[in-house]
C-alpha cells in the first residue's frame, strides 16, 4: 500500500487503507482515465459498484498501471437487481470477469432493501465466497442498526465493513457505538455532502482551513480520517484528486475536531435504506 495512507485492520484479517477512491456517477467513458489518475496520484484503494456500470473500466485501468495486484485494494457490490433475483453467484463471478481479477478484497451487498427480506440469504452466499478465498473480506453497504443486528444473529460472518451516507451534518453516531461493538468499519460514502449543502462555507471548517493553510475540502476529509472513518472521495480532475489525497501533512485541534463534530444534524441527504426496495 502507499506508505502515506494508514489502514485499518478489518475483522477477516486483512486490512483497508482508510483513504480510497470512489468512481460513484462517474461516466464509463470517463473511468479507465479516471482511476489511472487516481492510481498515479497515490490511491490504493478503489471503490466501484455493478450498479455504477464502470467495473470493466477500473479492471482496465488496474491493469494498464502495471501496480501489483497484492498492493491494490478493490471493493465491488452486488447490485440489488442480482440480489432480488437471487443470482448472487452468477454476479460475483460477473463483476470478477469484469475486472480482470481471481479475487476481490471487499465485497458488499449494496442495499439491505429490508422489504424483500432478501439479505439474509444473500449474506450466506457472501460466506461462501470468503471461504473459498475469492473475497478476502465481506460486508455490507446502507445497512441500518436493525439489518446488522439481524444479520449477525442468524448467520456465521459478522460484516467487516459497513459503507454508509456519513458527512458532517450526518454522522450516524448510533450506527458507528453499534459498528465498533461488533468490530465492524465504518466507510463514509458521501463524504463531502454531495455538494447539497453549504459543507464548506461552514464557519468551523473554514476557520481550520485557513489555520492549517488547506481547502475546506482537506480539512473535512481530514477530520473523517481523525474520526476513524475509512473516506472514499471522488473527482474526476486530476487536480482535485491529488488535492483530497494531501490530508496527512497537517492534524486537527482537539478543538476544530469537536467544533465540526457539533455539526451534526442527523440529517441524511440521500435515500433512507430503510424505503429502498
Amino acid at each position: 500500500m502507499t506508505a502515506d495512507v494508514p489502514t485499518i485492520s478489518l475483522s477477516s484479517g486483512t486490512s483497508i487503507p482508510q483513504l480510497g477512491f470512489g468512481v460513484f456517477l462517474v461516466d464509463p467513458a470517463d473511468t479507465q482515465r479516471v482511476v489511472e489518475d487516481a492510481l498515479e496520484v497515490g490511491y490504493r484503494h478503489i471503490d466501484t459498484a455493478t450498479g455504477y456500470n464502470n467495473e470493466a473500466e477500473v479492471g482496465a485501468a488496474l491493469h494498464a498501471s502495471g501496480i501489483p495486484r497484492e498492493e491494490i485494494f478493490i471493493t465491488t457490490k452486488l447490485r440489488n437487481d442480482h440480489h432480488k433475483s437471487r443470482d448472487v453467484e452468477g454476479a460475483f463471478s460477473r463483476s470478477l470477469e469484469a475486472l480482470g481479477l481471481d479475487h476481490l478484497d471487499l465485497y458488499l451487498i449494496h442495499w439491505p432493501m429490508p422489504d424483500n427480506d432478501f439479505y439474509i440469504d444473500t449474506w450466506r452466499t457472501f460466506e461462501t465466497f470468503h471461504a473459498d478465498g475469492r473475497a478476502k473480506a465481506i460486508g455490507v453497504s446502507n445497512f441500518l442498526v436493525p439489518h446488522l443486528a439481524r444479520l449477525i444473529a442468524e448467520t456465521d460472518i459478522v460484516p467487516a465493513v459497513n459503507q454508509v451516507e456519513l458527512h458532517p451534518i450526518f454522522q450516524q453516531q448510533e450506527l458507528k457505538t453499534f459498528q465498533a461493538t461488533h468490530d465492524i468499519v465504518t466507510e463514509a460514502w458521501g463524504p463531502l455532502g454531495q455538494g447539497k449543502y453549504d459543507l464548506f462555507g461552514m464557519e468551523p471548517i473554514t476557520s481550520a482551513a485557513t489555520a492549517h493553510e488547506v481547502s475546506p475540502a482537506q480539512v473535512v476529509l481530514r477530520w473523517h480520517l481523525q474520526t476513524g472513518n475509512v473516506v472514499i472521495p471522488k473527482s474526476n480532475s486530476k487536480n482535485r484528486m491529488a488535492e483530497n489525497f494531501d490530508v496527512f501533512g497537517f492534524k486537527l485541534t482537539d478543538s476544530e475536531m469537536a467544533q465540526i463534530d457539533a455539526l451534526d444534524e442527523n440529517r441524511r441527504v440521500a435515500g433512507n435504506p430503510a424505503d429502498i426496495n
